[in-house]
């Protein structure tokens, strides 16, 4: 989708709210004949799909390849995109160099910076210990939903970014990446673990004594809920810090998180999720081309083949045999 570079932040921000992972993508450096201009922003999904102007059929897919790795690694990286002797003879630390054999023989740099989106947090509970947890989670730029279940409004808990009355997870914003503490106070623990347990979060951690939890799971157990899902259950939330005070519990709960977090033991449900892709390589110039959404190709010989764009396409028609079989069997 093709935006200008302020469309792309306000895409950027909409993205981060929502709680999406994306890429960046900035055009840092630029040698003409080239589409991109310097300062061209784009936005690349997990999925591959891009929002801004970052290049043209040369330059994109291979931004889109980078981006994605970038994401799946999550750290950033600077390609450079030049024709293969200037990718020969560039070289710096932490460059990315991919030969590009457009036409036109322009060349780019372009910056391209993962952005995961912050930790969600939805504490379950009106407890001075489940604000107490809110107010430390938004310290440190996580994004935090209260649920109040005793029909509070966002004027009753002023240090929630938002309050939710009900189990209501499209409301609370609850998915695979989300954080979930039930903080209820034994008045509504069950309901809430099942609750929370629907969705498949990152992380369900139940408040409360080690006897008062296991009745909670044995009740929920019986009303169907399999016990592979309640092992993910923590109990009691928090590391032990010993004996602490109602408030700090909320220190041991947060301090849990984040060493869960550090420690990759959250990985499948807080890193960005990268579809595989199939992929080929452009016999003429040696380009990577994703298969899937590839324009130019031609068969030969029973071999599909891909190409970057339609002057590489002509070179291997005009004389197949000079070039290497690569493609893929149709």
């Amino acid at each position: 989708m093709t935006m200008d570079g302020w469309d792309v932040l306000e895409h950027a921000r909409e993205l981060s709210q929502r709680g999406e992972a994306f890429a960046l993508a900035t055009v840092v450096w630029r040698r003409g004949p080239s589409s991109a201009k310097q300062g061209c922003r784009a936005i690349v999904t997990p999925a591959g799909a891009v929002y801004g102007w970052i290049g043209g059929a040369c330059a994109e897919p291979t931004v889109v390849r980078e981006a994605r790795h970038a994401l799946a690694e999550g750290v950033p990286r600077l390609v450079f995109l030049g024709t293969p002797d200037e990718v020969a003879s560039v070289s710096r630390d932490g460059m990315t160099s991919v030969p590009m054999s457009c036409q036109s023989e322009g060349a780019l740099e372009v910056y391209i910076e993962p952005a995961e989106p912050s930790p969600h947090l939805v504490v379950v509970g009106r407890s001075p210990m489940a604000e107490t947890l809110v107010v430390l989670a938004q310290g440190i730029g996580w994004r935090t939903v209260l649920v109040d279940l005793d029909g509070s409004s966002r004027e009753d808990h002023p240090s929630a970014a938002a309050v939710v009355n009900g189990l209501d997870l499209e409301a609370a914003g609850v998915h695979q990446r989300s954080l979930v503490v039930v903080a209820t106070q034994g008045h509504h623990d069950e309901e809430a673990v099942e609750w929370a347990l629907a969705a498949g979060p990152a992380y369900v951690g139940l408040v409360g004594s080690r006897k008062r939890g296991a009745s909670v799971l044995d009740f929920v157990r019986e009303r169907g809920i399999s016990g592979e899902a309640l092992e993910r259950v923590h109990l009691p939330a928090g590391l032990d810090l010993g004996k602490i005070s109602h408030r700090e519990i909320a220190v041991a709960i947060l301090a849990e998180l984040v060493q869960l977090r550090a420690a990759g033991a959250l990985a499948d449900g807080m890193s960005a999720e990268i579809p595989e892709v199939a992929e080929a390589t452009d016999p003429v110039c040696g380009m990577t081309v994703e298969i899937r959404t590839a324009r130019h190709t031609t068969d030969h010989e029973g071999l599909t083949y891909y190409f970057c764009c339609p002057g590489c396409r002509k070179l291997f028609e005009d004389d197949p045999a000079a070039y290497t079989a690569s493609g893929v069997r149709s």
